[in-house]
């Protein structure tokens, strides 16, 4: 069952309010929240909320590496002076350009150890939206009753799933789970999967690191998202989260486009 709590105190929730014009005001808005969850001592988790150019991003630092938390921070700073061209394709290449910036900052900050962090970003130009992203932060998307995964996970195991050596539920469960196999920071060379998908009236798109969707199900994911308001979503969302054990930092953005 979905958790009934309509806050989450401990949190540090952000929302956009500034907007690039008019026309980007009415049509979508945002929420963010991040939390260090009840185990880890350090929030390796960064995540940026630029409703006023259009762009989302959550950035999880890799757990058990040097730094993490510095690695997620350089995604987001480099990301942070985006600024939306009239072309969506100069942006998005744009966004590809600075997420290689920061790979190369990881890759001298970390004096040769690996500094990695996953990168998940939503990017939306009039009726479309691009989704950028390597490792296993997600983007979900809910459209009337209609809810969907717009990410595949760049992990061992997904990787496993797909060529049918593992079961859903094995990979699901599989000790090996969390090792991803794409990242910032971790090679000279960074691969970044992009992906375009048309955008309609009252989207409704969920960023996440994976402290939130290794708790909490698939199917609790799509009856939160369902909620009236974007805030409660995303409260209701972190909230659970964080009852199941909040074994790692939880961050989560709820992006909202306006039904007319």
């Amino acid at each position: 069952m979905p958790a009934t709590s309509s806050s989450v105190p401990t949190a540090e929730i952000t929302s956009s309010t500034t907007t690039r014009s008019a026309e980007t005001a009415a049509r979508w808005f945002s929420c963010a929240a991040t939390n260090v969850g009840h185990v880890r001592k350090i929030n390796e988790d960064s995540h940026l909320d630029a409703q006023e150019q259009s762009l989302w991003v959550v950035a999880d630092g890799m757990g058990g590496h040097t730094r993490g938390d510095r690695a997620s921070q350089c995604i987001v700073e480099a990301l942070h002076e985006f600024v939306a061209s009239e072309k969506a394709m100069d942006s998005v290449d744009d966004l590809l350009n600075r997420l290689s910036v920061a790979n190369e900052a990881c890759r001298q900050a970390a004096q040769g150890q690996v500094m990695g962090s996953t990168v998940v970003a939503l990017y939306l130009h009039e009726d479309k939206a691009y989704i950028l992203w390597a490792g296993d932060s997600r983007i979900y998307r809910r459209r009337g009753d209609e809810f969907t995964q717009l990410t595949d996970d760049h992990s061992l195991v997904q990787e496993l799933h797909r060529l049918g050596e593992l079961t859903a539920d094995e990979a699901e469960n599989h000790p090996s789970s969390n090792v991803i196999t794409r990242a910032i920071g971790v090679a000279d060379d960074i691969e970044i999967q992009v992906r375009q998908v048309n955008l309609l009236p009252g989207d409704r798109f969920l960023l996440c690191s994976d402290g939130l969707f290794k708790d909490v199900k698939p199917e609790e994911v799509n009856h939160n998202l369902a909620l009236p308001s974007p805030r409660q979503a995303l409260d209701e969302l972190v909230t659970l989260a964080l009852r199941r054990g909040g074994t790692d930092n939880v961050t989560a953005i709820v992006v909202q486009v306006a039904t007319s």
